[in-house]
């Protein structure tokens, strides 16, 4: 019985076959117009036998030892010579292995830019500490050539702004940087934005954003270089060390701002507008967010600004009230929407639609209500049980397949043995320290014996 990939190949030669008008004699051989027998299938193409065939010319008669090839099918097939003109025949094209593997690579760009500067960030709302993020994106650019790209994040929570209303203030907040705002549908991950660079023809790229990021931004987007876009220098500069807790500009974040809305503190509020904003203006949008979130139906201070109620959040996690394995959330730094596949001490494993894994700290992701787009739901089953199988987080923090690593069904330590202070614990330890007395004994008491 032929298998599938074999049938593959057979068809693949029969279509060659087909182009170059011959004829099959039901044995995998195969005959011109003339009757005379010129190729035989051999490992899914055709391979010809009249070794001083010549294009556009009239084929000389076969030789005997080229007829007895024609008549068993079973038999070894010389080598051919390559026809002179080959290459110029279309129909004789080389055919695709079917079972090559598909390589993933970003379509070639011919790179005539040189570096984008790039600063992706929620934004929401837009304070004076986000004008010294674009002051620092400005000044870190090549002659000028840098962006400024909102996430496409909502929510009433800990995203009151849509994505219209918050480019629009941010236009008006920074009048200096007002043409490299961008607000582009496209763009909802910070992926999107790479590839659209790439795209562009730029050689570089360079990411600006608060410290606390830097690092998260550096491994998820240098891992994808070359996957999903290409270019010869990805570098993640950080825009400064913030302090939350602090009064000065260097201090003033969105959660301080949500934090004062809810609390109906304008004054406050009005600390992180910048000098370019009018009272009145700061005033409407302090009034706007207020209505977006909701206040008047109550509030949580976790669920708002995450960084002022640490304790809750954490609670409500541990209890699972929040994050689940198996709820979609979407991370609020890159703007990646996945399923969540493990659940650690503070931090959620997610995959998205395209397979691709993050690991986002439980205060970065929203819960989101809709699917993960561009995924029939025929197919999500499917997506959901694969994710749950291919990745595992080993100790150092790489992520790797599960069939590359010897798994078990045992997490850390033996159940039986887990009870600091008994002997099956203390045996356990032992066990995994080199040279211990321990195995040394259970060794000798067997030698003895």
């Amino acid at each position: 019985m032929k298998s599938f990939f074999q049938f593959l190949r057979e068809s693949t030669a029969v279509q060659q076959a087909t182009r170059l008008g011959l004829k099959t004699d039901g044995h995998g051989g195969w005959y011109d117009n003339k009757g005379e027998f010129v190729a035989k299938t051999e490992k899914g193409t055709l391979k010809f036998f009249n070794k001083r065939q010549r294009v556009g010319k009239q084929d000389p008669p076969q030789t005997d030892k080229e007829k007895n090839l024609s008549a068993t099918s079973s038999a070894p097939a010389a080598a051919p010579e390559e026809p002179t003109q080959a290459k110029a025949a279309p129909e004789q094209e080389p055919q695709k292995d079917p079972n090559a593997p598909v390589v993933l690579e970003p379509p070639e760009v011919e790179k005539t830019r040189g570096t984008l500067t790039i600063a992706f960030g929620r934004f929401n709302p837009p304070t004076t500490g986000h004008e010294k993020l674009l002051d620092t994106v400005s000044k870190s650019s090549d002659d000028g050539d840098y962006v400024i790209v909102p996430s496409r994040s909502q929510d009433p929570k800990k995203n009151p702004l849509d994505t219209d209303t918050k480019v629009s203030i941010m236009r008006q907040m920074f009048p200096q940087h007002s043409e490299r705002i961008v607000n582009d549908p496209q763009n909802r991950t910070i992926f999107d934005v790479l590839k659209k660079a790439h795209m562009d023809g730029y050689a570089n790229v360079r990411i600006v954003g608060g410290a606390d990021r830097q690092k998260e931004f550096d491994k998820l987007v240098n891992n994808y270089n070359g996957k999903m876009y290409q270019f010869d220098n990805v570098e993640v500069r950080s825009a400064g060390d913030r302090d939350p807790d602090s009064d000065d500009v260097e201090g003033m974040s969105a959660s301080k701002q949500r934090k004062a809305a809810v609390e109906n503190n304008f004054d406050a509020f009005y600390k992180g507008i910048p000098s370019s904003m009018s009272k009145k203006a700061a005033k409407e949008m302090f009034n706007n967010i207020r209505l977006a979130m909701n206040v008047s139906e109550g509030w949580n201070m976790w669920e708002i600004s995450p960084i002022f109620d640490w304790k809750n959040l954490r609670e409500n996690y541990i209890k699972k009230n929040i994050f689940n394995i198996g709820e979609i959330v979407e991370n609020l730094n890159h703007g990646l929407v996945g399923r969540i596949i493990r659940r650690g001490t503070n931090y959620l494993i997610c995959v998205t639609e395209d397979n691709i894994m993050f690991k986002s700290w439980i205060k970065d992701v929203m819960e989101s209500k809709k699917e993960m787009p561009n995924v029939a739901p025929k197919d999500r089953a499917a997506i959901n049980a694969r994710a749950k199988n291919v990745f595992k987080k080993d100790l150092k923090g790489t992520v790797v397949g599960i069939n590359e690593q010897k798994d078990t069904k045992i997490s850390g330590v033996p159940a039986d043995q887990r009870l600091i202070g008994t002997d099956a614990h203390f045996k356990y330890v032992k066990s995994l320290v080199p040279g211990s007395d321990w195995g040394k004994q259970f060794i000798n008491k067997y030698r003895k014996k």
